[in-house]
């Protein structure tokens, strides 16, 4: 918890027992000193305190109008302190959490080449879970200010707004990111989104949720580079289970569907060779099964073609990339034996 927060909430708890403690000597003060009934009482009591001017029960005695003279000064004093302690609190609050945003917003500014997820619902909250188990930097959009709460405990940066401006996909660092992930319930609402967002950036790799597969078409002339339908991939993945169990059970266990532990690693040629000279150089020179335990698995050219369980002849060009698989205590192995650094 903030220190500023407990130390207002110690305060209040003060001004709260200060406050209990003077109605209990009014209505005590009142039933012993004047007599009343406890009803009345607690009635002259509450009545004293908030000086509201009604009249008394009975008439005072001079002990019972001395004491109510006492009661009157002490409740000022009193409630005032509470009142001011309430008001400072409620002020303070909203400056911690101005400042908050002030901080996170100071964070997401300094972000590059990270991912922005617009839409924090089950497909955008599991793509952040995946990013974070690669310790990839992302920023959430929600335009759903009741989402904050859980955005909060997710301890994920975020911006609170609607995606369909362009002010608050630029508050998110679109211009700058990597990478897009438009995961909204609205096909329309992604395929707006995915135009902004093209056009702020457009050398952003976008990847659009889609709930219709008529919407495929018009999201990728839009500008996104995938459209991924997750109740076709759900169907397939049933079907899967049927159709090849064994198979679907392995690569379940793989990081790829979601376990925190990494199986599977994409890594420049470069960083492998500590050198940007790797023509002539060939998947076989990397010896990295004998070195890391990890194996590999594909290979993606500079053009982004992908070669699936490549031959280890297969040469190697500038600004390519290697799909390996192993053990995470095995990828942990290569990025340390090659100095490879997780995105943060």
């Amino acid at each position: 918890m903030n220190p500023i927060v407990r130390l207002f909430r110690s305060r209040i708890y003060t001004a709260l027992i200060l406050l209990a403690f003077i109605v209990v000597i009014g209505v005590f003060g009142y039933r012993f000193i004047s007599n009343y009934s406890w009803v009345d009482a607690l009635y002259m009591t509450v009545i004293t305190m908030t000086t509201v001017g009604f009249g008394e029960v009975v008439p005072l005695d001079d002990q019972s109008k001395i004491f109510t003279i006492f009661l009157i000064l002490a409740s000022i004093i009193i409630v005032g302190y509470a009142l001011s302690i309430i008001t400072e609190y409620i002020l303070s609050k909203n400056d911690i959490e101005e400042l908050k945003h002030k901080k996170m917003q100071k964070k997401i500014d300094g972000f590059k080449d990270h991912v922005v997820i617009c839409g924090y619902g089950r497909n955008g909250k599991q793509a952040a879970r995946k990013l974070q188990a690669h310790n990839k930097s992302f920023v959430v959009i929600e335009k759903n200010k009741d989402v904050e709460e859980r955005l909060k405990h997710d301890e994920v940066p975020y911006v609170i707004g609607n995606a369909n401006e362009d002010e608050i996909l630029l508050q998110a660092g679109v211009d700058r990111a990597s990478s897009f992930i438009s995961a909204l319930p609205s096909d329309a609402d992604n395929l707006f989104v995915v135009l902004s967002t093209r056009q702020l950036n457009p050398t952003i790799n976008i990847i659009s949720r889609a709930s219709q597969e008529s919407s495929y078409k018009k999201l990728k002339f839009a500008g996104a580079n995938n459209v991924i339908l997750p109740d076709k991939i759900g169907g397939d993945h049933m079907a899967s289970l049927v159709v090849v169990p064994g198979l679907m059970e392995f690569i379940d266990n793989l990081s790829i569907v979601g376990n925190s532990n990494i199986n599977i690693e994409e890594v420049a040629v470069e960083k492998l060779f500590n050198t940007k000279k790797v023509v002539g150089r060939t998947i076989k020179d990397l010896d990295l099964r004998k070195k890391t335990g990890c194996s590999v698995i594909g290979y993606k050219d500079e053009n982004g073609e992908y070669t699936v369980n490549p031959e280890a002849e297969l040469h190697l060009a500038p600004n390519s990339k290697i799909i390996v698989l192993g053990k995470p205590e095995q990828i942990e192995e290569l990025n340390s034996v090659y100095d490879i650094e997780l995105e943060e």
